[in-house]
């Protein structure tokens, strides 16, 4: 169950939890603010997700799922859903020339240079008929919702993908928590960065909570993955 409050591990509290205390410690849901940043603490956010994804596993990651499901020649269509700046759709294209990649995002400033055809659409409210996709993925968006409306969301974003839904989530881990505050001045990273990143970690997931909450949204062939030492979760749901 998620668990809504606030932050209990923020600054000028103790820092430092267990492992295992971390990790059964459940879900905290705090806002984060990249929603309300001006454009350019935003546009610096954007950049630090891409240099995070491409150095430290979320290109990787995607990679090695896609490897096991589809052949590095194929022809596939693919629904980047909360796409952000288009970095995971780009290194897609990288991977698979011949994947046609939708870019789907809220926020229009956000997809402004993201590839393939971009959706400016809620995820919730998704304008795609029922298997209109070859896979659907959703990278590090599923965190930012409650159980309640992840079960909904997952159920939507299964619906219109006709092989596979790929869900990439964050590992709730200690040292995930603490390693953007405490890397900040060797990367440079913003202050959106700095605050955003410890709350998604806390309100991620553990492999069981991710892999119960699609079962709950009616998802039965379900694959739930860690990838180490990334602190990276992939969930793949085929039809």
């Amino acid at each position: 169950m998620s668990v809504v409050r606030g932050n209990r591990y923020s600054r000028g509290t103790k820092p430092i939890m267990t492992v295992r205390a971390f990790e059964h410690a459940g879900r905290v849901i705090v806002p984060e603010i990249l929603g309300s940043a001006r454009n350019g603490a935003m546009l610096k956010n954007l950049r630090d997700l891409t240099r995070i994804n491409r150095w430290f596993g979320g290109h990787r990651t995607l990679g090695t799922v896609l490897d096991g499901i589809v052949g590095c020649n194929e022809e596939f269509s693919l629904l980047d859903v909360g796409a952000g700046s288009g970095d995971m759709g780009e290194s897609i294209l990288a991977r698979y020339p011949r994947t046609h990649v939708f870019s789907l995002d809220r926020r229009p400033s956000h997809i402004r240079g993201a590839p393939g055809s971009r959706v400016v659409a809620n995820a919730f409210q998704l304008p795609f008929r029922r298997g209109a996709f070859d896979f659907v993925l959703c990278s590090l968006l599923l965190h930012e919702f409650a159980d309640e409306e992840a079960v909904e969301l997952l159920a939507r974003l299964h619906r219109v993908a006709r092989r596979a839904l790929v869900v990439l989530e964050l590992h709730r881990h200690p040292l995930a928590y603490h390693f953007l505050p405490a890397t900040r001045w060797v990367f440079g990273w913003g202050s959106v960065t700095v605050h955003d990143g410890p709350v998604s970690v806390q309100a991620a997931f553990q492999p069981h909570e991710l892999e119960r909450l699609a079962r709950r949204a009616g998802l039965t062939d379900v694959a739930v993955q860690r990838h180490p030492p990334w602190f990276r979760l992939s969930m793949v749901a085929r039809h």
